[in-house]
């Protein structure tokens, strides 16, 4: 873990967790490709109002980065990467874009928390984020709908 933010909340996390003292280190993420939008999310986290995000398996697969599982730890951090709270994850679902339910747009917490809203921004995130590798999103296309609870911070 190269974010000594991170690596410090998760060195406070085990110390009133040695159960998962021998769980290897999680990554630190912010969310969102923006500031504001990424500082709004770990808010939310900590108000476990938002409780699920949903990278584009695409994405993913384009950037080299593994599928999440059930159990991994994330340390979630605001845009500056100052480490706000840990979450585990505690359900993986892949699901077309056009299967996502006004349930799952309401545990993502965002907006209005309205299916509407999640597809806005959703769509405008991932076309965003396969515009460099000359991708387009598509209807069609698998959404990592990653579940989890906030567990410290």
């Amino acid at each position: 873990m190269d974010n000594a933010s991170a690596r410090n909340m998760w060195g406070d996390y085990l110390d009133k967790h040695l159960e998962d003292a021998f769980v290897t280190a999680p990554k630190s993420i912010h969310f969102c490709d923006n500031e504001k939008d990424a500082n709004e999310g770990a808010e939310l986290v900590l108000k476990e109002i938002k409780k699920a995000t949903s990278p584009s398996l695409l994405g993913l697969q384009l950037r080299k980065e593994p599928l999440p599982k059930i159990g991994d730890f994330l340390v979630i951090t605001d845009w500056e990467g100052t480490a706000k709270c840990i979450v585990k994850t505690t359900r993986v679902k892949l699901k077309p874009f056009f299967s996502i339910n006004e349930e799952y747009a309401r545990q993502e917490g965002e907006g209005d928390k309205s299916l509407s809203h999640w597809k806005k921004t959703h769509w405008e995130y991932y076309t965003r984020e396969l515009a460099p590798f000359k991708r387009e999103a598509r209807e069609s296309m698998i959404i990592v709908c990653q579940e989890f609870e906030k567990v410290f911070g």
